[in-house]
Order: structure tokens, then sequence, then C-alpha cells
């Protein structure tokens, strides 16, 4: 009997053992499966006997069952280390830097823009009636100093005695248009209805800025082709027409706005105002959520420089007709200035507003409007070459959209109308205001030429300054004309084709020198086949093998994988310059 009792309590022992080594290792079995350890340890023994506080601590740190008080304690000491993901918010603090940064750089690049469109639009009342002078002296004084050249006027002296009989026919034009019953006809209208007429007006706008220049190149062109070339025209005639009709439409368009927001300036309860200026802020929504690139982005910042500046004359317009309505009582102006400041104060916090979250949206950089700014400074300095192919007043209308002739036509009617010019003394106030007006843009366009140089000069851009335009480019556009040309080899390259001129600085006489007129245009005298042949250089050798190229190439996008600033600067510089200059700013770029 004592042997069975005595193995009856071996056996009870054994069982609790065995339950103890089960409760043991329940929570590390618990913990492992949890996924807090990835490896189940073994209990820690000490002189034989199992740890089991360590057990106790794990479960009142992890408790089975889930409750109230638990979670909230968990929410009010829970931690979160952000350097776990740095370079996540190391990328949104420099969003915000260039969020910060937006407003400088933009409006660094818009007051460039307006100082811009300032010098092409004083060009129409200062410089412009100068060149058709002489253009009509040389035309008088032809026939006694002999016809020596094959042109009666030089192409630039065409284009010049166009635009002053635009300008000219427009302005008489516009006497018959009676600006008092327009402003009154306006006023007549409800608030909402005026509201519907200034946001058409303002898309008929720009439809005209984008339709207008293509007319008025293609007028110049049509009236200096040479003649030889077969005519696939309809004529100078028929094309001078309609420049002068589509100034005519503009100009009117223009004054209809100016009624517009002068209306919005004399109404008493200031809503009309009200609702002009939250139509900019409803821009907002058309462009932020876009897809911008770099190109888009340039075109809209050109785009908002020319409504700025347009918007400056409009103002300029408004208040001229108040003065004159009120006979020049100072007092007034104090009056209009509130509501002059708040239209500029909300045209730029839209636009700051505007390219600040474009930029952000699309991770564009703030380097970028340093970018546009010299490839601005570009045209500038291109135009002061000798190989130069416009005008810079038309390639400011082409880059930016505005055309000065039809606010300049609005101008000089609203100025006439609004200060009388009686006596000696009246005339001789015009002539030293015109004076002052030269000084000003001879002013202004040194300086401008002297920033541009620098701006050149820090884009890197001087090599393209004296790059001529290649063959065969001409040669894909007119193929009749390429056949008549020497072959070149497809490989050959840009450098071996046109040798390219020694850099000299910005300040150089090259820059203001004047353009040498082209002999390229008039076909040479005929001759025969058999002596033209050989005039062909035999082709230079030919160009290094393409293997060359592909290392090149992953050179370079080494660097710029190590620099990711090169490699944001780089492609952007050729994207800007390789857009069309005779593409305006109302095109699509894609």
């Amino acid at each position: 009997m004592a042997d069975l009792s005595s193995a009856e309590q071996l056996s009870d022992e054994k069982e609790r053992d065995i339950q103890l080594k089960k409760r043991q290792k329940r929570p590390w079995e618990d913990l492992h499966k949890s996924g807090k350890i990835g490896i189940t340890p073994e209990l820690p023994e000490t002189l034989g006997f199992y740890d089991i506080s360590a057990v106790r601590r794990e479960q009142r740190e992890q408790p089975a069952d889930p409750s109230l008080t638990r979670f909230i304690s968990a929410e009010l000491t829970r931690g979160y280390f952000l350097e776990h993901n740095e370079a996540k918010y190391t990328e949104r603090r420099e969003r915000v830097y260039t969020c910060m940064r937006i407003p400088k750089e933009l409006e660094k690049l818009m007051t460039f823009g307006l100082f811009l469109c300032v010098d092409a639009f004083l060009y129409v009342f200062t410089l412009l009636p100068l060149r058709v002078l002489l253009a009509m002296l040389r035309l008088l004084t032809l026939p006694c100093c002999g016809f020596s050249g094959s042109r009666l006027l030089q192409p630039a002296q065409v284009c010049d005695v166009l635009k002053g009989l635009i300008l000219v026919l427009c302005f008489s034009m516009m006497h018959y248009v009676d600006y008092s019953m327009m402003y009154h006809l306006i006023r007549g209208q409800s608030v909402i209805k005026l509201y519907i007429i200034y946001n058409m007006l303002e898309v008929a706008d720009r439809l005209f800025s984008s339709f207008g220049q293509d007319i008025l190149d293609a007028l110049y062109w049509t009236a200096t082709e040479p003649k030889e070339r077969k005519r696939d025209n309809i004529g100078v005639l028929p094309h001078f027409i309609m420049a002068v009709f589509y100034v005519f439409l503009h100009s009117i368009l223009i004054m209809v706005q100016a009624s517009t927001l002068n209306v919005a300036f004399n109404s008493h309860n200031k809503s009309l105002l009200t609702i002009m200026m939250s139509n900019n802020f409803v821009e907002i929504k058309g462009s932020v959520f876009k897809k911008f690139g770099k190109n888009n982005l340039f075109q809209m910042s050109n785009s908002d420089i020319k409504e700025r500046f347009t918007s400056y004359v409009l103002l300029l317009i408004v208040c001229l007709r108040n003065m004159e309505q009120f006979a020049w009582n100072p007092d007034h102006l104090w009056v209009m200035f509130p509501d002059v400041f708040m239209v500029v104060s909300s045209e730029i916090i839209v636009d700051i507003i505007k390219h600040a979250f474009i930029t952000k949206f699309n991770d564009i950089t703030a380097d970028v409007y340093s970018e546009y700014r010299a490839s601005l400074a570009f045209d500038l300095v291109s135009s002061r070459q000798k190989n130069a192919c416009t005008d810079y007043s038309d390639s400011v209308a082409r880059r930016m959209g505005f055309i000065p002739l039809p606010l300049a036509a609005l101008l000089i009617r609203v100025v006439m109308s609004s200060v009388k010019v009686h006596g000696a003394l009246s005339y001789t106030c015009v002539f030293l205001f015109y004076l002052g007006l030269v000084s000003l843009k001879v002013l202004n366009s040194i300086v401008l030429l002297g920033k541009s140089c620098i701006y050149v000069k820090r884009a890197n851009m001087e090599d393209k300054l004296f790059e001529r335009p290649s063959a065969t480019t001409s040669s894909e556009k007119n193929p009749d004309q390429a056949e008549d040309r020497c072959p070149t080899p497809s490989g050959e390259s840009k450098a071996q084709e046109i040798p390219a001129p020694p850099y000299s600085p910005p300040h150089s006489s090259s820059v203001t020198s004047q353009p040498a007129p082209r002999t390229d245009l008039f076909p040479p005298p005929p001759t025969d086949s058999s002596s033209a042949a050989p005039a062909c250089r035999p082709p230079t050798p030919p160009p290094e093998p393409e293997k060359t190229v592909v290392s090149l190439s992953k050179e370079e996008e080494g660097e710029t994988q190590a620099n990711p600033e090169l490699k944001h600067r780089t492609p952007t510089e050729e994207d800007l310059l390789e857009i069309d200059r005779f593409t305006i700013c109302g095109n699509r770029i894609d």
C-alpha cells in the first residue's frame, strides 16, 4: 500500500510540473506569435528554479484582455521617431522653402518682364516715328542720290512704314467711336451682365493676341519677300487691310474693357469691382490643379506679365478719364487710390498663390524663374546681333503675346480727347514731354541691355548668341531650294558645318552694331550645271563612332544623378531655347 501511495504522489508531482512548464512557456509563445520577438528564448534558470518574475513582467506589459484605460494610456504615452523617414520630411521642408522663395523669384521675373513691355511700348511713341521719318526721307531723296541698290527701302524700313500707316489709320478710325456713349451704354447694364461681358472680353483679348501677331508677321513677310520667288500669297494690300482691321477691332475691345473697369470704379456700392477682383481668384482654380511642365509654366509666366502690364495701362486710362471729368482735381486721385491699390494687389496675390502651388504640385524648384528671365534676356541680346532676324518689339510680342499697336492707338485716342492742346506753350510742353519719353526709352534700353548681358552670362548662353541658323532647317521647310544646295553628310555636327566665331564679351560692338542685310535671299545669276557641280565641297571626314556618344551620355547621366540640381537645370535651358521665337504666347506648348 505504501508503494502505491508513493507512486500516486510522484505522478501528481509530475503532472504539476508539466502544467507549470506549460504555464511558463505560454507567454513566450504568445509573444512569438504576436511578432514582438523573433525567437522564443528559454526561461532564465537560477539555482534550479525558473525566473517566473520575468514572465509576469511581460504579462503586465502585454495583457491578454483589451480595455479602454489601456488604449487611452497607450495613446497618451506612445512615441514615434521622425528620423526613421528622414528623406520624406526633408523633401517636405524643401517644398515649404520653395514656396517661401516663389514670391521673390516671381517678382524678379515680373519686374524684368514689365520693363521689357515698357520698352516695347515706348518704342511705338518714340523711335518708331523717327524711323518712319527716316524712311520717308530716303524715298524723297532717292531720285537725287540715284538708285544704287536692288530695293527702294530696306526690309526693316518697310516694316516701320507699315507699322506707322497702321497706327495712323487706326487712330483716325478711333475718332468715330464715342467713348462717352460706350461708357453710358455699359453703365446701364446689370451687374451680372457686366461680369459676364468682362469675362468674355478677357477671353476675346487672348484670342486676338494669339492671332494678331501672326497677321502682322504675314504682312511684314509679304511686303519684304524677294520678288524673284514664285508668288504664293494674296498680295500686300489684302494683308494690309486685314492688319488694319485687326488692330482696329482689338483697340475697340480694349476700349470696352477700360469702360467696364471705369464703370466698376464709379459704382457706388463697389459690388462690380469686387466681383471683377474675385474673377482673378477663379483663375487659381483653373490652373493650379493641372499638370504643368517647365515650358508650360514659362508660357503662363509670360502671359501673366502681359496681363499685368495691360491692367496697368487700363488703370492709367481709367484715371485719365476720371481726372478729366473732375477738371483735373488732384483730390479725386486720392479718392481713386484705394480702388487702384486693390486691383494691383489682387493681381500680385493671385499670381503668387498660383505659381506657388503650381511649382509645389509639379515638383518645380524656384530656380526655374531665373532661367525664364535668362531666356527673355537672351531674346533682347540676340536682337542686337548682326544676324538678328526680327525687331525686339516683335519678339516680345511673340514671346509674351503683348502687341503694342492696339494699346498704343487707344492710349493716343484717350490722351488726345482728355488733354486739350492750344497755343505755342502747349505745343512746347508736348515737345518737351516727347523728349522726356525718348530719354526714358533710351535709358530703359541701356539698363535692360546691361542686365540682360549679365543674365545671359550667368546662364552660360553666350555661345548660343553667335550660332547661325543651320541650312538643314531651311532645306527641310523648302525642299525645292534644298535641291540647289550642296548635300552635306547626315552625321555631320553643327560645329563642323558652321564654325563658331570667337566669343566676345557682351559689351562689345557686336551687341549694338547694325544687323547686316542678308544676301542669300536673292538667287545668284544662272550658270551652267556643269560649272555648278564641282562647286560643292567634298564631304568632310565621317563623324565619330556612336560608341563615344553613348559613353558620353552615360557619363552625363552619372553626373546628373550625382547632382540633382544639374539634372534639373540642364535640360531646362535647352528646352527654353528650343522654343520657337515665332510662337505666340497664346499657342499651347506641349
